[in-house]
């Protein structure tokens, strides 16, 4: 079945999604920083399972074709992303749904698992971290100065985006998330973990230069019944580079 594009309004903004499938289990996925859909999920759009699932892929207000409004980082960024995605999925009509969220986008899709109860029915999350260690922020700050990225990971975004609004946000981005330190244990979200009721699936790339596996540790040990999947060969975009592993793992778990 085909991909559709559409906008439609949800607290003040327009915001963009691909929807694809007629299955009975809605599916949100959540892309990482700068992400879209296009640039983040292409293999999940293509080929997760369309008679089972409607999987729906959404760009965060300043992100993808969510724009305008521009991007910026306030302080509630992630609780402001997490309510703008559950209200998305409730704009177009899905009761219950799924989240699979990487990255920034499994951080917000962390707090809406624990903020809405009763509308998450299954939680996958990788390449995700509930706190910001010191550590992380020298990772962040390697990742600053975006003409120093690899062209195949740069140049789809500055396609995207144009250069200068990819920098800035990138920028922009890094003192964000960077704020998070200055918390007491660096927290994001460790305190909402043990709210999330719903089966949650927590994968982790052995290999991600991006996010420390006791990240994930972290994760999988605070919310009770979760499971964890370790990629011995996986890095932060699992995803896409064990495209058909990661899917046939992620709906064995959804079904």
């Amino acid at each position: 079945t085909s991909i559709t594009s559409a906008k439609i309004q949800v607290n003040g903004v327009h915001l963009h999604y691909q929807q694809t499938g007629e299955g009975s289990h809605a599916v949100l996925l959540l892309p990482g920083m700068l992400g879209s859909g296009q640039t983040d999920f292409g293999p999940q759009l293509k080929s997760m399972n369309k008679q089972l699932f409607t999987v729906v892929a959404w760009d965060p207000r300043g992100y993808g074709k969510s724009i305008p409004p521009s991007r910026d980082f306030p302080p509630d960024f992630f609780e402001r992303d997490a309510k703008d995605a559950v209200d998305l999925m409730q704009a177009l009509k899905f009761k219950k749904f799924s989240l699979l969220g990487w990255s920034d986008g499994g951080i917000t899709a962390l707090i809406a698992a624990a903020r809405y109860p009763n509308l998450i029915h299954k939680l996958v999350v990788w390449g995700a971290n509930a706190s910001v260690t010191q550590e992380d922020v020298r990772i962040y700050n390697g990742i600053r100065d975006v003409s120093k990225w690899s062209e195949k990971v740069r140049k789809p975004l500055e396609e995207l985006y144009g250069q200068k609004y990819f920098a800035e946000t990138c920028e922009a981005w890094v003192d964000g998330i960077s704020r998070f330190a200055e918390n007491s244990d660096g927290n994001i979200c460790q305190q909402l973990l043990p709210d999330i009721k719903c089966p949650t699936l927590i994968i982790h790339g052995e290999k991600d230069p991006l996010v420390p596996q006791a990240h994930a540790e972290y994760i999988h040990k605070h919310i009770k019944d979760s499971r964890l999947l370790l990629m011995p060969e996986g890095k932060h975009n699992l995803h896409l580079r064990f495209a058909k592993d990661f899917n046939r793992e992620v709906e064995n778990f959804l079904r």
